[in-house]
């Protein structure tokens, strides 16, 4: 399952224990009777497919074991440690009685220059933050992540106004919150021989992985934004907007990756030299890959796509030599729950059902069919695992499918909705669907099954109608 703030889903984690397999061109089975590699490529310019070939090249280590002895990854963990050290994260004590620890895990991760060669290879030091326990070493946590509607609705804008769109990485984040509480954590794998028997680290600045670290870093910079004569918009927190004779800039922030778009291109200029002041920053150049979406521009507009995500995806789950399927879900699927039917391996139904929720923040296509699938979480049976196999077997076949984002020279508002009356065999209730469209472009979609049981179909398309005319409010 992915990682949730409220109702948003956040980029899943690498499952613990057994390191997930990745795509990568040269394993391709050579008899495949179905390559992949016929159903990925695109009408993309040379820069785009040496930024996309850069992707798939370097595979990243899911392990400290799997990291040592390759000098580029010692080296990040190193620079890491480093700055952990420059910015007094923790001091070394022996743990208090009654008190325990949290333990820490390393993340490796590879930045892109705006070209598609590698910036530079990045390994970040993690706490497990689920191992505390509320009350004792963490308290509030809330802190809101930027919507994908929002970052669609920008892209949009983008496009019909032809504003650029930068894109920012701020250095070790979370170490710019304060931490209040009194958090234990374990000595660094990899680092323990500079500790003695018993010695564990006291944390005195915010952790990635501390269920409070979000919060404690969110807090500091919008006050910095305020500072800076920035709003926050209504509908979603973490858009900062200014306007200034007549000019906007916005940017939007997600965790620690944030993007800048506008047409004031004096204060652009000024918020970066702010932002650089306050924070240790590094400038990415043109938005190019966001939250593992690649992002391609052109004359004609931007196209936005995860087919990295999905190559692995199918690596992941063994289907990356299956048959392609012509649509994600068979018509009339009559999916529900059978008294007698053969149960599925929940943990595995969850994760993949899970990915494929996040997967379809880019994909509308098979935004119907993740909303079936996703009903039966709690107790899945076989029917429904096949039912998310053939959504993963029509992926094989348009990986590279995405939105495009065209300049369409307006801004108008459009929204169209749909539904229908008692869909699900089992307890007779409605499904309702919408999307919308700025200036043109599709920027958000939903399929959701209705909370009551409409008693006409009337009912139930007033039901789509309102929860549609809420996204467009």
């Amino acid at each position: 399952m992915p990682e949730t703030t409220g109702r948003y889903s956040l980029p899943p984690r690498a499952n613990r224990g057994v390191p997930p397999k990745r795509y990568s061109p040269e394993r391709e089975t050579r008899n495949s009777r179905y390559p992949v590699a016929n159903m990925v490529n695109g009408n993309l310019s040379n820069s785009a497919k040496a930024f996309v070939a850069s992707l798939y090249n370097e595979q990243i280590p899911t392990s400290v074991k799997e990291a040592q002895g390759k000098k580029k990854w010692e080296e990040a963990m190193e620079v890491e440690m480093r700055a952990l050290m420059k910015n007094n994260t923790w001091e070394k004590c022996s743990l208090p009685k009654g008190k325990k620890t949290v333990g820490c895990r390393w993340v490796y991760s590879i930045k892109y220059k705006p070209d598609g060669s590698i910036g530079r290879y990045k390994a970040r030091l993690v706490a497990k933050g689920y191992t505390q326990t509320y009350g004792i070493d963490y308290s509030e946590t809330f802190s809101p992540v930027a919507k994908m509607d929002t970052i669609r609705v920008l892209f949009s804008v983008a496009a019909n106004k032809d504003w650029p769109l930068h894109q920012f990485d701020v250095t070790n984040a979370f170490l710019h919150g304060d931490l209040t509480e009194e958090v234990y954590m374990e000595a660094p794998p990899g680092f323990s021989g500079g500790f003695k028997d018993g010695e564990v680290c006291r944390l005195k600045k915010s952790l990635y992985g501390l269920k409070q670290s979000p919060r404690a870093w969110f807090g500091k910079f919008t006050l910095a934004m305020k500072e800076y004569g920035y709003r926050q918009s209504n509908a979603d927190h973490t858009l900062f907007l200014k306007r200034r004779n007549g000019l906007v800039t916005c940017l939007i922030i997600y965790v620690d990756d944030m993007i800048i778009t506008g047409d004031d291109v004096e204060e652009i200029a000024q918020l970066k030299r702010n932002l650089f002041s306050k924070f240790e920053m590094k400038d990415l150049g043109n938005l190019k890959y966001f939250l593992g979406i690649e992002v391609l521009r052109s004359k004609r507009g931007i196209f936005i796509c995860q087919k990295k995500y999905v190559l692995d995806l199918l690596a992941e789950t063994g289907l990356i030599d299956c048959k392609p399927a012509d649509t994600p879900m068979v018509v009339n699927h009559n999916l529900h729950m059978e008294l007698d039917g053969k149960l599925a391996d929940r943990e595995r139904y969850q994760r993949l059902v899970g990915k494929l929720i996040y997967l379809s923040h880019t994909r509308p296509d098979i935004a119907y069919a993740v909303g079936v699938v996703s009903q039966f979480m709690h107790q899945p049976q076989v029917a429904h695992m096949e039912a998310a196999q053939r959504i993963l077997r029509y992926l094989k076949g348009t990986a590279g499918h995405g939105v495009l984002f065209k300049t369409n020279g307006h801004l108008t508002v459009e929204l169209y909705t749909d539904a229908d009356w008692a869909g699900d065999k089992g307890n007779r209730r409605s499904t309702s669907g919408y999307f919308s469209l700025v200036g043109g472009n599709l920027v958000t979609w939903r399929s959701k099954k209705q909370k009551v049981v409409a008693l006409s179909s009337a009912e139930a398309e007033f039901r789509g109608i309102a929860r549609g005319l809420s996204e467009v409010l």
